[in-house]
């Protein structure tokens, strides 16, 4: 299994977790499932359902191991009239988190999770109620390590991490959802309608999130990964072609930011495709390539950090050059300056990031050998001599 830090929280999360899916579809296999996790090294999951059943076998399949396990759970995810609910009241919010830690048996959740946040009237509303305050309540008493937040919306997660009690941001992470605009309405991500025509590159601002993440040190889980198992069948794929679970994986773990994907396993053996991403061979992780000929998407002059254009003559890591970059200009825009203006700034983060680096920009000779590899017409040339700017050297 390998591991990634959550962020600044500190924490060593492995890269596959498991989604709140398997608990609420059958709860009586939730020991099954935290055997095979346990097993396999992996120590993160997600509980979003109020379920009291779910959270009682839970609590049962956790005795003697609560140790092992890295809980992200959520505040304000409520069971009412035999039924979730998503509540902004302050009193529901109280008892479902007190009801959680009840029937898990711990007496602290390691991240407590906002939940459900696309609006930016909702997120109004979260700090109106006193539910933010809740959260940092929690968090000072030591019930909670942690304060996340679960959207679908990068406009709103944005916001959010803007205004700094945001330590984890779980997102919605595919390829599909990834072209998207933001939208206060979630079923806007999965209708057939919103991909009539095709789609060329990333939506801006869900790569200014992802940056902005990188940025201020806050660690992404990723939910629907493979997009409801829509991206993993042909026929129901936007793009007119499927991908693997192991690409999908690798997809999103490229994101800047990103440390685990919770997998929405409903079984055994679809846990246990999401664990195979761990032994797969690099063909087996590349996306790239089915990128480049998905037949309704386009990703022309986009930098998906895939790594295709090496190795270099001069052997610069072009990716990580990229990536840096793009933190550098991301970073500065969340600040209102733009490249060119006075003000702008390479943070210590970037900077140091960047100095480690075996080869630099500079290095460039300039041959174009990596632009011939690139499977997306990526000017790479010129973004070494982009890079030589912001960096100097």
């Amino acid at each position: 299994m390998e591991y990634r830090k959550l962020g600044n929280t500190g924490l060593d999360v492995s890269v596959i977790a498991m989604g709140c899916e398997a608990f609420v579809e059958d709860n009586s296999r939730a020991k099954t499932f935290l055997d095979i996790a346990e097993a396999n090294g992996v120590n993160y999951f997600d509980l979003f359902s109020p379920d009291p059943a779910a959270r009682s076998a839970l609590g049962e399949a956790l005795k003697g191991r609560r140790d092992k396990f890295i809980i992200q759970s959520h505040i304000s995810s409520v069971w009412k009239n035999g039924q979730y609910e998503r509540s902004r009241d302050l009193d529901d919010v109280k008892a479902a988190f007190e009801d959680s830690l009840e029937r898990l048996g711990t007496d602290y959740i390691d991240v407590g999770m906002i939940h459900y946040c696309d609006a930016d009237s909702d997120w109004d509303t979260i700090k109106a109620n006193g539910i933010v305050e809740y959260a940092r309540q929690l968090k000072a008493e030591g019930k909670i390590r942690h304060i996340g937040l679960s959207s679908h919306n990068p406009q709103v997660a944005m916001r959010a991490i803007e205004e700094g009690d945001i330590e984890v941001l779980m997102f919605s992470v595919n390829y599909v959802y990834d072209m998207l605009p933001g939208t206060e309405n979630v079923d806007d991500l999965w209708a057939d309608e919103v991909y009539e025509g095709g789609f060329e590159n990333m939506d801006p601002d869900r790569q200014r999130l992802y940056e902005l993440c990188e940025s201020k040190g806050v660690g992404i889980t990723v939910m629907k990964a493979f997009a409801g198992g829509d991206i993993l069948d042909e026929k129901l794929s936007p793009a007119g072609a499927a991908l693997t679970p192991v690409q999908c994986i690798s997809y999103a773990l490229s994101r800047p930011a990103v440390a685990t994907i919770c997998s929405g396993a409903r079984n055994e053996e679809q846990l246990m495709q999401s664990i195979a991403y761990c032994d797969a061979t690099d063909e087996e992780k590349d996306y790239a390539e089915s990128f480049a000929n998905f037949p309704r998407v386009s990703w022309t002059g986009h930098c998906m950090y895939c790594t295709h254009c090496h190795p270099c003559p001069a052997e610069i890591s072009i990716a990580d050059v990229h990536k840096f970059m793009n933190l550098v200009i991301a970073h500065n825009e969340s600040n209102g300056i733009m490249e060119g203006s006075e003000g702008f700034r390479v943070p210590d983060t970037e900077r140091e990031h960047y100095r480690v680096l075996e080869h630099h920009a500079g290095d460039c000779l300039q041959c174009g050998l990596c632009e011939t590899r690139c499977p997306f017409g990526v000017g790479i040339r010129e973004n070494m001599k982009h890079a030589v700017k912001i960096f100097g050297y």
